[in-house]
């Protein structure tokens, strides 16, 4: 007999969003399998399909029936149950009568706390075709819909109106009735290629009948690289390669069935405007991609991606021709628009621009950035007037008409404008460069300016939002502060940079005293900062025991010191010494907890064990060396030159009894192991390090 079956759920629909079809998708199939799981429904594997106009699901081997339950449940004690005369008392009944049984129903059984009442029976499994349209029912009501809508008569809601329902369980179709709608092994094909209906006869079957028959490839990752491959095709004909941005081949894959790429043509006046403004225009406005040549230069091609398979592709492609010679027509129009007034002329208008209610203009925004660049200037010798300027026209390219257009070249456009403004070199870049990193793994700016300029907005930022108490909380992070915080993160260690975090923060806090109240803002941002450094690390590659060692040591304060320190630690403890050395951090840290007021001073008078003495001695010889290195920052050297006190230190805790009846040599010895410990701090806690010992 057979116990297992394969399993299909379509949900069709209007066209779904393409920017959330993947996401819709995946919690779809996510929500299923939990609740298979949580129902005692095995499966082997599943795959979730969609498409512009549906969302599926297949399960193969599914179940056909849950599994019976031995169900077991425990009442009062024999003694309870019964009363002198034999006769069940009211706890005996009350328990029976919860278990819809009589009293001679109930098994006694024998515990180490004595006789107690037990019910015992098999709870028959469910079939699985009883339990499935409930749990289609909750994976569709739980799927992340911003805003679900209704249509026709009905009061139920959904992302799109939903026109069908094909549910196969097996060979059958799994009968069920839900949103008005009665379910069916019938599917629908491509709207054009295949508007008919289409029968399903097997779950197994219906990825290959909707492509072979329906002209439909419901795969999405087969989808995405079958256009991918064919953009890529396009491209190639005419010796150029194309961009393929992550999220536009996303976004075309969610809009078409049967994809089919076609070639387009527009005219080369068109490419005296900077190419970042084209692929924008082609990108954002168009779902086009653009075609660069070998030396990544603009061509004048475009690639569409159709979702029909037309007889004649030309007219595809003459009508998208005509379509996007308009828009690059405006392209070039801003362009030699804004060209007429210089970035500097456009500084006062950002007073008219409110970056935040309580924070301010982006003029004003834009003078705390200044002030916050001063601050590293010298540091990373900078010429004061050059970051002044750069400051102050950071933000003047969000006035033009480019920019308003086409947001995503905040920055890029900066820096042509500045160009052609005939400001000098290092200020039109960091015109750019203060932005990045502008998403996870984005380069980070290379010039001195930008990479202050780009820390003082994010810093302001950061520290400006949470003076107005609208911190991130949970998924919501509106102002994109752990972005921020990220990117500052990055700079301050990938480009090496002697900024201190800590004053930097301060810094920035004083600029907002008359705007805040709250008397721990330099605590909280620090916090918040330093909460994203650990995750960073993390990626890196350190553990967590050797990054809570170096960061729970000290304050933060140089983020690339910091790095150091966690490369010594990483290295340190792949050592043989250091199992000894943090086992001996470890119980130094245990005992000093447990004393009060421990001095730091060594009275060596006191010293009478030969094991004391010598740790005296070697202590005393190395920490002049330890402290010569820390102050180099050479940490690798300190914590090799710490690794001689492994003989010494195990021979003091192996003969030595620390907390000796005699006050004062007890404190002298706490006063030997104080100074150790703070030694080791110099570089990182290690009574915090797991051993590496196998």
């Amino acid at each position: 007999m057979t116990t297992k079956q394969d399993f299909l759920i379509e949900i069709g629909t209007e066209e779904l969003p393409p920017k959330s079809l993947e996401k819709l998708s995946q919690a779809f199939g996510k929500k299923i399998l939990e609740l298979l799981d949580k129902n005692q429904l095995n499966y082997t594997t599943s795959k979730n399909y969609a498409s512009p106009r549906r969302l599926a699901v297949v399960i193969s081997d599914l179940d056909i029936q849950q599994q019976d339950q031995q169900i077991e449940r425990k009442g009062p004690s024999v003694k309870a149950g019964f009363d002198k005369d034999g006769q069940p008392t009211k706890a005996a009944l009350g328990f029976a009568k919860s278990c819809g049984v009589e009293i001679s129903d109930l098994i006694k059984v024998e515990t180490k706390k004595g006789e107690w009442l037990i019910f015992k029976t098999t709870q028959k499994g469910q079939k699985c075709n009883e339990i499935l349209p409930e749990l289609i029912k909750q994976s569709l009501q739980s799927l992340p819909i911003a805003k679900r809508m209704r249509w026709g008569s009905l009061t139920d809601e959904f992302v799109r109106p939903i026109h069908w329902i094909t549910a196969i369980h097996g060979n059958e179709v799994l009968n069920f009735n839900l949103y008005n709608l009665q379910s069916s092994n019938i599917t629908q094909g491509h709207r054009f290629h295949h508007p008919e209906n289409i029968v399903i006869n097997k779950a197994n079957d219906y990825e290959t009948v909707l492509k072979t028959k329906g002209f439909v490839i419901a795969d999405l990752e087969t989808r995405k690289n079958d256009i991918k491959n064919q953009v890529e095709a396009l491209a190639k004909s005419v010796n150029g390669k194309a961009i393929l941005d992550e999220n536009l081949l996303q976004e075309v894959t969610g809009l078409v069935e049967w994809p089919i790429a076609i070639l387009g043509e527009f005219d080369t006046e068109f490419l005296q405007v900077p190419k970042e403004v084209l692929i924008s225009s082609m990108q954002s406005h168009q779902k086009y991609f653009a075609v660069v040549n070998k030396d990544n230069n603009i061509m004048p091609y475009f690639i569409t991606i159709a979702n029909i398979d037309s007889k004649d592709h030309n007219v595809i492609k003459e009508g998208n021709e005509k379509v996007i010679r308009p828009r690059l027509a405006d392209a070039v129009f801003f362009w030699e628009r804004d060209k007429k007034i210089k970035l500097s002329e456009r500084v006062d208008q950002l007073k008219n621009v409110i970056f935040q209610k309580q924070l301010g203009s982006i003029y004003d925004k834009s003078c705390r950035i200044k002030t916050l660049s001063f601050a590293m200037a010298d540091i990373l010798d900078c010429n004061k007037e050059d970051v002044e300027r750069a400051a102050m026209l950071c933000k003047t390219d969000l006035m033009t008409e480019m920019v308003g257009e086409f947001p995503d070249l905040q920055g890029i456009m900066g820096q042509y404008y500045a160009h052609c403004n005939d400001e000098k070199q290092s200020v039109s870049i960091a015109m750019n460069e203060q932005y990045q990193p502008r998403f996870s793994g984005d380069i980070l700016p290379e010039s001195s300016i930008g990479q202050i300029i780009s820390i003082a907005d994010k810093v302001d930022t950061i520290a400006g939002i949470f003076s107005t108490g609208k911190k991130p909380t949970g998924d919501k992070d509106p102002f994109g502060l752990r972005r921020a915080s990220i990117g500052v993160i990055r700079i301050l260690i990938e480009k090496k940079l002697d900024i201190n975090i800590d004053e930097l923060i301060k810094h920035s806090c004083k600029n907002f005293d008359n705007l805040s109240e709250n008397k721990t803002l330099e605590t909280e941002v620090y916090n918040y900062i330093s909460d994203r450094l650990t995750g960073y690390f993390l990626d890196c590659g350190f553990s967590i025991d050797v990054i809570d060692a170096v960061i729970s040591s000290r304050k933060l304060t140089i983020l690339d010191d910091t790095h150091n320190r966690l490369i010594a630690v990483r290295d340190f403890i792949k050592q043989a010494e250091s199992v000894s050395l943090i086992s001996a951090n470890k119980r130094i840290r245990n005992i000093l907890k447990k004393s009060d007021a421990v001095e730091s001073t060594i009275d060596e008078k006191l010293l009478q064990d030969t094991h004391e003495i010598n740790l005296v001695k070697k202590l005393n010889e190395i920490t002049t060396l330890v402290n010569n290195c820390t102050i180099n920052l050479e940490y690798n050297k300190s914590l090799t030159i710490l690794s001689e006190l492994k003989i010494t230190a195990d021979d003091f805790f192996n003969n030595v009894m620390v907390m000796a009846d005699d006050e004062k040599i007890k404190f002298n010895r706490l006063a030997i192991l104080n100074n150790i410990q703070n030694l080791f701090l110099q570089i990182a806690d290690l009574s915090k390090l797991q051993s590496q010992e196998s």
